[in-house]
């Protein structure tokens, strides 16, 4: 990424977890949010001083390192969102997208975690955490795991797209080897395609996109492309040290010129039980493949980075999840 482009400073790190089942282990069909909750608890655990504080009434919120990754509350002195009770976590857990329920004892299990900004320095903490969380168990029934490997996942310039694993980290000798943090994503364009050529896009989990207050099932470029630089502002702003110094208005009315070919989009529909509200809650999204054609060239840097941060409501546990098909 050329030093002058607006997202020079933004700060990401692309990581795989390998874990094992120790135990037969029950998951859901999505299980993004089953992985997350299952985080969420066993973190609280692992860091929280006040454990019987909710952290909007503790003193330590601003300094706490669980208020921070899973809480996420904007600063007393922040300038955005000033309003709102949370800010976007700093993280992206993306489950397993196989339909599997259940896992048994010895099969294997791969989630993908993105760290962004100041997260990447608390990876340690996920690493422990998920170590902490298979002994607990996770799913119906609390099946155990153990926590084989973590990889670091780095693409190679050089190669022109090769995405290459590096072990960081083995649950057998308990070790996180140092020098993980020069590994950040590397979201720079390169091999890419013409201008010209069309944007194909494919869904892999339920995505959840407002415009103008309401839900979206069909999508044009522009909501999509509003709600994709929204996402990537509010990270810059509270995660990567600095806002994001662009021309919105001029590139959400260059982004209204792209038209769509051709969308093969369908409305999926889940359901997770919350704990905090006590009832279950429909979280349904679009999936599939869409094709948009038009003048790309303003917009290759958020759609890559887009990848690996998702777009959307719900991104922390892996929804909004896509992949441009054609970016090489």
């Amino acid at each position: 990424m050329e030093t002058n482009h607006p997202l020079h400073h933004f700060r990401a790190a692309y990581f795989l977890f390998d874990l094992k089942a120790i135990t037969p282990m029950h998951l859901p069909e999505y299980k993004g949010a089953t992985l997350r909750g299952g985080f969420g608890y066993a973190f609280r655990k692992v860091v929280c001083a006040l454990k019987n504080k909710e952290c909007r009434e503790c003193l330590l919120k601003e300094k706490c390192i669980y208020s921070y990754i899973f809480e996420t509350p904007p600063p007393a002195d922040a300038n955005m969102m000033r309003k709102y009770p949370t800010a976007p976590h700093p993280f992206v857990l993306c489950p397993p997208l196989e339909d599997d329920l259940i896992y048994e004892a010895g099969e294997p299990i791969q989630f993908n975690l993105t760290l962004i900004g100041k997260a990447v320095d608390y990876l340690p903490y996920f690493i422990y955490t998920f170590e902490e969380l298979g002994k607990m168990g996770l799913g119906k029934g609390k099946g155990n795991f153990s926590l084989e490997e973590v990889k670091v996942i780095k693409s190679d310039e050089g190669a022109k797209e090769k995405f290459v694993k590096e072990t960081i980290y083995s649950g057998k000798e308990k070790i996180l080897r140092t020098g993980f943090l020069s590994s950040t994503l590397a979201i720079s364009p390169f091999a890419l395609p013409s201008s010209a050529s069309p944007l194909n896009l494919l869904f892999l989990t339920p995505t959840r996109l407002k415009f103008q207050g309401e839900l979206t099932s069909e999508l044009e470029f522009h909501v999509f492309f509003r709600n994709l630089l929204r996402r990537i502002s509010l990270l810059s702003y509270f995660h990567c040290g600095q806002p994001l110094d662009v021309d919105f208005r001029g590139l959400i009315k260059e982004s209204e010129s792209v038209q769509t070919l051709q969308s093969n989009l369908h409305w999926y529909d889940w359901e997770r039980y919350s704990t905090r509200q006590g009832s279950r809650m429909k979280l349904g999204g679009f999936m599939g493949s869409i094709t948009f054609s038009g003048d790309l060239k303003s917009f290759w840097p958020y759609l890559i980075l887009g990848e690996s941060v998702h777009v959307g409501k719900g991104s922390s546990f892996g929804l909004g999840k896509y992949e441009i098909l054609n970016r090489s």
